[in-house]
């Protein structure tokens, strides 16, 4: 029997047999759901190319023809929903993403089962050329047309969401994805190709039945592999945003595009169609075990040890290792970003597939994994006295010692020639902080005396990250613990006060209830009390980032005679105004006649009921400006430099210290500035300016 008729029919059953064995041999997922399926899809369309090859007549042929085209339009919806999910973290986030390519890829063969019963021409015809009629030609019909470019994207869509996948993954992640990226590169690939010639030329041959068929039977074989490699296995890789920007699959298929034309003319002049055959299936077979040759770890150290020997350079570019490892530290904001960088590179820069990171806990006798590039469970580890004390890289593989068999047991390799598992430390000064395992280097490599120092310079430089980052934690947190104290004890005291008056009018309320005096004293109490809770919850309320407000037009002059209105009786001060015509601001009326009124007042404590408070108003080159001036007792240099506009800070015993601070969020929210002048003994003037709203 040809070749042309016994690749088809061997494809389909390989791919029966790989959609069977995904859903065996682990608990079914969505992705392998979508595998089986999209298997068993390739499996019914390469056996109707089958058929059809063997079919009596034309129009059995061309009925069997048309059937695999029904069969080809769903298969882009199943392929790319698999390469959305296989191995992705976040594979709901990127179905989502993707919903409206997949609904548009779903239609796609109940328009093809429609047009087939409708006009099936306008699939496909089956021609007979030549003088005696001899020479069958396949013609795709308008709709035919349109259908082969719309495969010939979603093809190329499935294998950029599988490059971006591989791409994001690292050590033994990328091991365990390699094989079945490439069995369907090579899959898809052979049917990107036929459906370029189908495209490129109006007629074609049955060849390319075979090129498509000899495209799944080497995928299928690289994915028997995988299966008994790693039995088809999942892992969580997120891709980056920056990975998922950028993809080789385009441009390797436009390419491709380009030499199909050439690669035609060729098997014209050089061979028949029955020789294209195995052209092509030697192409393909060459194509997969190149790829599997530039993929693998084991060839890319050898030719950077062939390098290293040869042209005496030093193994490790330190420079470069030094940057790389400074900016992922750099970007890198909390502790397990820290440690996933840091995996990171230690694994591709030494050829490292299995990295771990452990960090001591809480109670400093167990370590916890923080990142690994094997995606995994592991139970908290002891944390061995040897550890404590140990400076420089050791090597585990050999040791007998009782802490370093668990250490082995929750590290193991997955690759029995994966070389020995060493230990870097990570101390900060005399502090352990955890330690870096590595464990299956790529030919199982020792590692040499160069390489050793570099993980102990990296395991250093990873440890004064993450003491920097827990450093930096506790300050933040004792501020937080020193903000609350400080706001604690303003608003205790203030609440204690009020209690204290609540509890003794309580107190007397039986004895001189009847009294017409008591009672109207006690109400004013409660509301003298009411209102000293609800200042509090305001000066509270203004510690907000951005304070809202409620903006119109008015005069500056007005918003000033308001404040001070607002300030009350000042007994003891003299208080005087220059309003010199400020114009016109666009501002909260409300919000800015608080922050005078509180400068008018704060004037008023400093001068202690004896003194002058002068307030004035002038424009100057586009701003409006407010300024109280005192001869009080005045505010320090430090003071002022340090705590003025800081929350919880006064120079009043009995101040909550908001004021200045709510004076400048409010001026700023406004586009406006606030600025201070302040002597010891002599006074204080704060100036506001405001952009004044032009006539």
């Amino acid at each position: 029997m040809p070749l042309i008729l016994l690749l088809p029919f061997g494809a389909a059953l390989l791919a029966a047999l790989l959609a069977s064995a995904s859903l065996v041999r682990k608990a079914p997922t969505v992705a392998s759901w979508c595998f089986a399926t999209g298997m068993l899809l390739l499996a019914a369309d390469s056996a109707c190319g089958g058929l059809a090859l063997t079919a009596a007549t034309d129009e059995a042929l061309a009925q069997w023809l048309r059937l695999g085209v029904i069969v080809k339009s769903a298969i882009p919806v199943v392929w790319l929903g698999f390469s959305l999910t296989y191995s992705r973290g976040d594979w709901r986030e990127s179905v989502h993403r993707w919903r409206h390519a997949l609904a548009l890829f779903g239609a796609l063969p109940v328009l093809t089962l429609l047009v087939a019963f409708t006009v099936p021409s306008a699939l496909l015809d089956v021609l007979r050329v030549g003088e005696d009629g001899d020479i069958l030609v396949l013609r795709p019909g308008p709709l035919g047309q349109v259908l082969n470019a719309v495969l010939l994207v979603g093809s190329v869509l499935v294998l950029t969401n599988l490059e971006q996948t591989f791409r994001a993954a690292v050590g033994t992640a990328r091991w365990r994805l390699k094989l079945v990226v490439i069995g369907l590169a090579v899959l898809f690939g052979a049917r990107i190709y036929v459906r370029s010639q189908s495209i490129l030329f109006s007629a074609h041959g049955l060849d390319l039945l075979g090129v498509e068929a000899s495209g799944l039977l080497v995928g299928c074989a690289i994915l028997a592999l995988a299966y008994l490699r790693t039995g088809l296995s999942e892992v969580d890789i997120y891709p980056s945003r920056a990975v998922l920007r950028s993809s080789l699959t385009v441009l390797i298929v436009g390419t491709y595009l380009l030499v199909v034309g050439v690669l035609a003319q060729a098997v014209r002049r050089f061979g028949g169609a029955e020789s294209f055959q195995v052209q092509a299936l030697v192409l393909l077979i060459g194509m997969a075990g190149l790829a599997v040759l530039l993929l693998s770890d084991r060839l890319r150290q050898g030719i950077q040890v062939f390098v290293g020997r040869h042209f005496a350079r030093a193994q490790h570019d330190s420079v470069k290792v030094w940057t790389q490892l400074s900016q992922a530290l750099g970007t890198a904001r909390d502790r397990t970003g820290v440690c996933t960088a840091a995996c990171r590179l230690v694994s591709t820069t030494f050829e490292v597939l299995s990295v771990s990171l452990w960090l001591v806990d809480g109670s400093g006798d167990r370590l916890e994994l923080a990142a690994s590039t094997t995606p995994r469970q592991a139970a908290p580890m002891r944390l061995p006295t040897a550890l404590r004390g140990l400076v420089t890289p050791l090597d585990i593989e050999a040791l007998r010692d009782e802490w370093a068999a668990e250490w082995r047991h929750a590290n193991p390799s997955t690759f029995p020639q994966g070389g020995h598992r060493w230990v870097v430390p990570l101390r900060e000064g005399q502090i352990t902080l955890g330690a870096i395992v590595l464990a299956d280097r790529v030919n199982g490599a020792p590692y040499s005396r160069e390489a050793l120092d570099l993980l102990q310079c990296i395991g250093d430089q990873v440890a004064s990250a993450l003491q920097n980052l827990r450093l930096g934690d506790e300050l933040a947190e004792s501020r937080e613990l020193e903000a609350f104290r400080t706001m604690s004890t303003f608003f205790v005291h203030d609440l204690k006060n009020a209690a204290a008056s609540l509890n003794l009018m309580l107190k007397n309320l039986p004895v001189h209830f009847d009294d017409p005096e008591f009672r109207a004293d006690a109400l004013r109490g409660i509301a003298n009390t009411a209102s000293r809770i609800e200042t509090m919850i305001a000066r509270l309320g203004a510690l907000r980032d951005h304070p809202a407000t409620t903006r119109r037009t008015f005069p500056v002059d007005a918003l000033v005679r308001e404040a001070i209105d607002r300030a009350g009786p000042l007994p003891g001060v003299s208080l005087s105004t220059e309003l010199d015509d400020a114009g016109a601001i666009h501002a909260d009326r409300d919000q800015l006649a608080s922050v005078i009124t509180n400068l008018v007042l704060n004037a008023r404590d400093a001068v202690a009921g004896q003194g002058q408070i002068r307030v004035r108003t002038t424009r100057s080159d586009g701003w409006a400006s407010v300024s109280v001036q005192d001869d009080g007792c005045g505010m320090s240099e430090a003071f002022m430099r340090e705590s003025l506009f800081k929350p919880f800070r006064s120079t009043k015993s009995k101040g909550l210290g908001v004021g200045m601070f709510q004076a400048r969020m409010v001026v700023e929210a406004h586009g406006g500035q606030i600025h201070v002048e302040s002597e010891e003994g002599r006074g204080t003037t704060v100036r506001l300016q405001l952009p004044a709203q032009d006539a």
